[in-house]
């Protein structure tokens, strides 16, 4: 079977945000997606902005501080480094690029003056947030980009369409100036071919349903979606013919029991075992329904396969290696 041809926003894009509707798993294939482009001796930067530490809890790492830091090592001499985003902080930083007010940005997160500029311009807040993500993406050193690629944990699909259009947010605070400037240096780039944004979706009837809702809200802000990929699907171990008498109201229990004697094993586990296959079998049909409407968004899909108990280490790892064979690139050991 020839390998799949590579998604040019593989190798074109440098800043991946990623985002989905609460529950479907974003931060962790935010967390592979970043392993994955690492790999290779590459340098990418995993970034989150909602407060919520989500990173260091699947890494099973301390709390990030607002500073980027090593994480995780990839296949092949990659780094992972992370970032926890905080509107205060970042906003500190604003202050010292165009100003030079260090210590007066210092001065006034200690009196809370922060918080009040950005609760009475709750646009800002995101301006600041994107701010530094696009700072991030775009920062060399020695000519050399610092980071090959930047991983957005983005807000979920409800709110990704206001927190990324920082044009509509700022248009209310502002039509000149620094801040007017930096926003519109963030739309460029995120309506440029170096970003890539990405949806994660279950095969689930409300998060298909949210996930082509925030596909076209951003269209309508000039923003195009790269790909849909779609987390915790169920694997076919079945044929369609037997899913097809499943579904059908087959006597599977009668079968099981007899296979079961046949093995000289207990057979009061038929009652067990024809529960679970009819539940798979509802499942996968129900999942199939949800994956036929996806492809109607026109973008590249990816699907990742659920994952038993608690997100290891081992499995980032593992969806990391999907997630570059599925993108047609090269799979580093």
């Amino acid at each position: 079977m020839d390998a799949p041809e590579t998604p040019s926003w593989w190798s074109d894009a440098r800043l991946h945000v990623v985002s989905g509707k609460g529950g479907t798993g974003k931060t962790t294939v935010a967390a592979a997606l970043a392993i994955a482009l690492a790999a290779g001796g590459r340098r990418t930067l995993l970034v989150e902005v909602e407060d919520r530490q989500g990173i260091a809890q699947l890494f099973g790492i301390p709390p990030l501080p607002y500073g980027e830091r090593p994480i995780a090592a990839a296949p092949g001499g990659g780094v992972l480094e992370a970032l926890a985003v905080e509107a205060d902080a970042a906003l500190v930083d604003y202050l010292d690029m165009f100003y030079g007010l260090k210590r007066a940005g210092g001065m006034l997160r200690k009196v809370g003056a922060i918080d009040f500029a950005t609760a009475v311009a709750p646009g800002l807040r995101d301006v600041l947030l994107t701010g530094k993500v696009k700072e991030a993406t775009t920062r060399v050193k020695d000519g050399q980009r610092v980071y090959d690629a930047v991983v957005l944990d983005a807000p979920p699909t409800g709110r990704i369409g206001r927190f990324l259009n920082v044009t509509g947010e700022v248009a209310q605070l502002t039509k000149v100036g620094p801040i007017k400037k930096q926003s519109d240096g963030v739309m460029a780039l995120l309506r440029s071919s170096t970003t890539a944004i990405h949806l994660v979706t279950l095969l689930e009837e409300m998060p298909v349903q949210e996930t082509i809702d925030a596909a076209a809200e951003l269209a309508s802000s000039g923003l195009d979606v790269s790909s849909v990929i779609i987390n915790m699907a169920t694997e076919p171990h079945l044929s369609a013919g037997e899913l097809d008498e499943l579904a059908s109201g087959v006597d599977v229990h009668a079968r099981l029991a007899a296979g079961l004697a046949q093995s000289d094993a207990d057979p009061s586990y038929a009652d067990a075992l024809a529960s679970e296959m009819q539940q798979y079998a509802q499942r996968f049909t129900q999942e199939q329904r949800a994956r036929a409407v996806l492809p109607t968004l026109g973008v590249d899909l990816t699907e990742l396969p659920r994952l038993h108990g608690q997100i290891t280490k081992e499995g980032l790892y593992d969806l990391a290696e999907l997630l570059r064979e599925q993108a047609g690139a090269e799979v580093i050991a």
